[in-house]
Formats: C-alpha cells, sequence, structure tokens
C-alpha cells in the first residue's frame, strides 16, 4: 500500500494557521531611546555642529519622516541625549533605603562605575564643552534637561534625609549644588595640560568629598 507523504504534508500546511500583517513594530518610546543612543556616537563623532538630521537618520536605518516626527529639530534630539546623559550621571530618583548616608551618596553619584563607562559619560561631556560657545542651544539643553533636573532631583533626596533627621536644616538646593560641585569638580579638565585624575584617586576624592559635605551637615546636639 502506497502513502500520499505529499498529500499528508498539504493537508498539514493548510491546518497550521496563517500568520498575517506586518512584523511588530518598536513602540515610539522604543524607537526614541534608540535613535538617541544610535545619535550620540554621531555626534561625539562629527561634533555638534557637523551633525546634521540626514545624517542621524541614515545612521539609524529610519526614515527622515521618522526621525522628525519624534525628534521635530536637532536640538530636541540633542536635549533628549543630555536628559539621558543626567541618569548616568546620578542615579536618581532612587527609593528610601536603609542604607549609611555615604553609601547611599556614593550610589547616587554611581562611584562604583568601572573606567570604561567613565570614559563614555565623560566623552558626552567634552562634547558639550568643545561646542558650546559656538552653538548657545547647547549651554540651555545642559541646564534644562541636565543640571536643573539633576540639581532638583538631588535636593529632593536630600531634604528627605533632613525630614526624618539624618541631616541638620539648610536649604536642600543649596547643599545640592554644593555636593555636586564637589564630587564632579574633578571629572573634567578645567584648562589645558590638567591632567584627570585616576579612577582609584577620582573614587578617593569623592568619597573625601562626601564625608566633608555630611560632617557639615551632620545633626548638630542641642546645648544643655
Amino acid at each position: 500500500m502506497m502513502v500520499d507523504n505529499h498529500g499528508e504534508a498539504t493537508v498539514a500546511a493548510a491546518a497550521r494557521p496563517r500568520v498575517r500583517g506586518r512584523p511588530k513594530q518598536r513602540s515610539d518610546e522604543d524607537e526614541r531611546q534608540r535613535i538617541v543612543s544610535v545619535a550620540r556616537e554621531q555626534f561625539l563623532d562629527a561634533g555638534y555642529g557637523a551633525t546634521t538630521m540626514d545624517g542621524v537618520a541614515a545612521r539609524c536605518g529610519i526614515s527622515k519622516k521618522t526621525l522628525y516626527r519624534l525628534f521635530p529639530a536637532k536640538t530636541d534630539l540633542f536635549r533628549a541625549m543630555v536628559a539621558d546623559h543626567r541618569r548616568t550621571m546620578l542615579a536618581l530618583p532612587r527609593p528610601d533605603d536603609a542604607l549609611p548616608l555615604a553609601e547611599a551618596i556614593a550610589a547616587i553619584f554611581r562611584l562604583d562605575i568601572d573606567e570604561n563607562e567613565n570614559r563614555e559619560r565623560l566623552a558626552f561631556i567634552r562634547l558639550a564643552m568643545a561646542d558650546a560657545d559656538r552653538f548657545p542651544e547647547i549651554g540651555e539643553a545642559i541646564t534644562l534637561e541636565g543640571a536643573e533636573p539633576a540639581r532638583r532631583l538631588l535636593a529632593d533626596w536630600l531634604a528627605r534625609q533632613q525630614e526624618r533627621g539624618a541631616l541638620r536644616p539648610f536649604p536642600p538646593q543649596a547643599a545640592a549644588r554644593m555636593l555636586m560641585d564637589m564630587v564632579f569638580g574633578v571629572l573634567v579638565k578645567r584648562f589645558p595640560g590638567e591632567g584627570l585624575l585616576k579612577q582609584e584617586e577620582r573614587l578617593a576624592h569623592a568619597q573625601r568629598c562626601i564625608d566633608v559635605f555630611l560632617h557639615g551637615l551632620a545633626p548638630r546636639s542641642e546645648p544643655a
């Protein structure tokens, strides 16, 4: 007796449900994040002034229509990059935990990152500093999407520590500015020829800054 294997295969194939429609596309939020990541490399390679939206679209493998829908102008894209970079500098917001204050602040300032990750975030800072004088929108983006939100988030966290009695009363915004200036002060070169601290030196300096800051804001006992 002969078996029609071809017929059985045809019937089995017909019984399988057909997959219809286009492959699942990324959400706008996922696509925005992908574009920001790819565009960052374009900006680092070419500089802010030489980077074009056409070049970003080509590097991302998307149409200019899609790029302009998600980021209407190069300044909008750069602002998104600054906001993304801010999270590499400060791990905020963060949930309240039982960590000692010094350890919590070290975690907020991401002192545990390795040298490669630190070089990546410094590269973006140098890009911004190199072109900021020629393109005022860079400074505006850093202020609105980087420095001010970071300072506000840190001030909110410090205010909560004051509320629970871990720090003495002090204007939270001023405290946040001081702490950021202290810890971030050695991240970039302030003048030609100045060398950057090595990783272990940078970590030790940051820890000393945190200790000095906490000593200055330690709760004071009332005089008898």
